[in-house]
């Protein structure tokens, strides 16, 4: 899962980052919305969490600008503005929920799987392939039923491919499945995420396979 933080408190914005990294989730942050609409250009987002007091102008109006663009990402406005004619407000410019601060991150993170579970949302609750089950939104994963542990970034990359089954996913689609924006990647990464994760699919018998297409990037099918 992929989001976009909208969010100029550094330190809340930083919080959220280390505590939803270890849910599995790849967070983009920014203080402006003008950065934001540049990076929902070049990027696709399962959710958006949205500030209202930003450097560079009030975060309910990015609303409108967004829908306006054929953007219908779920978007949760986090905000010490959190009186009822406020939410209502929101609401009404087109946020899917609203959170006031201080909140807990389980919260919001019960808040987050509510709406991408909406059927407006591309996430998928389930994946099945070969003699797996992914669930995208809990990133868990079991094959014949028995739970598979595989560490988060190379779930990630499962799920970004599983849930292209049968075709091939560019190198710069996976990357952006597993880091954020901000991050260096090393050239032989991804590869190495790949090459760790074959292993352990053949050890469970997952009945799936990884195939690379050179040039271009990886395709998982199901084995016959």
């Amino acid at each position: 899962m992929r989001l976009l933080l909208i969010e100029d408190e550094m330190e809340l914005a930083n919080a959220l980052a280390t505590t939803l990294g270890k849910q599995g989730i790849v967070i983009d942050h920014t203080r402006l919305l003008g950065d934001a609409l540049e990076l929902i250009r070049q990027n696709d987002y399962d959710a958006i969490l949205l500030d209202r007091r930003l450097p560079d102008g009030e975060g309910l109006n990015f609303i409108p600008n967004l829908r306006g663009m054929g953007r219908d990402t779920p978007i949760i406005v986090l905000t010490a503005r959190n009186e009822p004619l406020e939410r209502i407000e929101g609401l009404n410019l087109g946020a899917d929920d609203y959170l006031g601060k201080p909140f807990l991150t389980e919260e919001l993170l019960a808040r987050l799987r509510a709406v991408l579970r909406r059927p407006v949302t591309i996430v998928e609750q389930q994946i099945t392939a070969g003699r797996m089950v992914i669930d995208p939104l809990h990133l868990t994963v079991s094959v014949n039923s028995a739970p598979l542990e595989i560490p988060r970034r190379e779930l990630l990359v499962l799920v970004a491919l599983a849930k292209r089954k049968d075709k091939t996913v560019g190198r710069p689609t996976l990357e952006a499945a597993v880091y954020n924006y901000e991050e260096e990647i090393q050239s032989n990464a991804l590869d190495a995420h790949i090459s760790r994760l074959r292993k352990r699919l053949s050890d469970a018998a997952a009945g799936v396979s990884i195939h690379n297409i050179r040039g271009v990037g990886y395709l998982l099918r199901e084995e016959g």
